[in-house]
């Protein structure tokens, strides 16, 4: 009888600590490209028809998944490099031939494309760790310390020369990397308050409180907003009125009996969500209902935020990495292991497919790979960088070291 009741609380507990895959869970293909392409060529051909391109928020599209159709091959010279003098942990937008770039110390900087002049640059607190979000000729800005000891602010400004257009104090702390839509500019705060403001003026349209902080952007897709919280819970919820979808929870840690804690931002992609938890398990959940529909075990902390895409020839995958210093490609449909590649020491921060080849940097390395998407192997590897890498505009890669920003280009382009 003891042996019994032994051998039942070992397949239980195994079940909970172990991965999970559900089959049956609703997925749905798309289209090998899953991003917008660039723009059209114009009909001048003195225009720049890159000019007006915009990687307008973290992760790129409302969606969050972290893909853009670049084919940009290595190796790559630079064309400049701006030095902040302080930890850049998050990755810049473009809008309006610029780089926006938001660093810990609060201070957001407009850098020319092509020339990397900084045009301007605004103190707007004295500790950041977002990225800004870029819509319409404006930027949106979440502040972690507004001043020493105080809690965050919401600021906008016009993306033409910085100028403060309105700003929102707010009773807690802020790392949410905003997400703009419909007028509305979205966020999460340290005590689980996620805000829908009105892009206008700064007035809440809604408030949602979730159970615990709420420290990742927001995702947008199949009209919910989606996002995890400290307490292991997953939402969705309507964009017009912030009302409840659905809700899941996660028993990764502590044996499979308490949850782990969601820091990165959800991908949506596939019909699902996902994202990576502080139990070591990456997650992936049908994004109609919440149902569970997988959950890959690696052996570390997963704050790193995935790139979930079809690279070019290849299939649906989830790219991410672990604080167990391994990089991870994932079966989207399955969670089964594509490949891994170990580099050692930890990745913490996001990654980003352009093309064939995905990119990710690893914070105690302080160094930038890159690998191809099919594969695995190692086709750039940069002496700089720490949590979120790369962002494009087809033409160029923006890399974010610890504490520079870089433009890079193939060898091989006229440009």
């Amino acid at each position: 009888m003891v042996a019994a009741t032994a051998a039942i609380a070992y397949a239980v507990l195994r079940n909970r600590e172990g991965n999970v895959n559900h089959p049956d869970v609703v997925f749905r293909a798309e289209p090998e490209q899953t991003t917008p392409p660039p723009p059209p060529r114009p009909s001048k051909p003195k225009e720049d028809p890159l000019a007006t391109f915009e990687w307008p928020f973290y992760g790129y599209r409302a969606d969050r998944r972290r893909v853009l159709d670049a084919r940009l091959r290595p190796p790559f010279r630079r064309r400049w490099k701006v030095n902040a003098n302080v930890l850049l942990e998050f990755s810049p937008v473009i809008g309006q031939g610029k780089v926006f770039l938001l660093a810990d110390d609060a201070r957001l900087r407009a850098v020319d494309k092509e020339s990397g002049k900084v045009r301007w640059k605004r103190r707007l607190g004295v500790l950041a760790a977002s990225a800004p979000a870029y819509a319409d000729g404006r930027l949106y800005v979440t502040i972690l310390e507004r001043a020493p000891g105080a809690a965050g602010r919401v600021v906008a400004l016009r993306a033409r020369d910085g100028k403060v257009l309105w700003t929102r104090d707010l009773p807690s702390r802020t790392e949410s990397s905003p997400l703009v839509t419909q007028g509305h500019v979205i966020f999460g705060t340290e005590n689980g308050t996620v805000y829908s403001l009105r892009t206008g003026g700064g007035r809440a349209s809604w408030r949602f409180q979730a159970a615990g902080a709420v420290k990742g952007g927001v995702a947008l897709g199949d009209h919910k907003l989606v996002f995890g919280d400290y307490a292991g819970r997953l939402y969705a919820v309507r964009p017009s009125t912030g009302r409840l979808v659905w809700r899941a929870t996660t028993q990764g840690a502590r044996f499979g009996f308490a949850s782990g804690q969601f820091y990165a931002t959800a991908a949506l992609a596939f019909g699902r969500v996902y994202l990576g938890n502080t139990d070591g398990f990456v997650y992936s959940f049908a994004l109609d209902s919440g149902t569970l529909a997988w959950r890959h075990k690696t052996s570390g902390y997963v704050y790193a935020s995935a790139a979930v895409g079809q690279p070019p020839k290849g299939r649906p995958s989830v790219y991410v990495g672990s604080y167990d210093g391994t990089f991870y490609a994932l079966d989207a449909r399955s969670g089964n292991v594509r490949w891994s590649y170990a580099d050692g020491g930890a990745i913490s921060g996001a990654s980003t497919l352009l093309g064939g080849i995905v990119y990710f940097s690893n914070i105690r390395k302080r160094s930038t790979l890159g690998l191809d998407a099919r594969t695995g192997r190692v086709r750039v590897r940069i002496p700089d960088g720490a949590y979120n890498p790369v962002v494009s505009d087809t033409r160029t890669i923006y890399l974010t070291g610890k504490k520079s920003l870089y433009a890079l280009r193939p060898r091989r382009s006229a440009g």
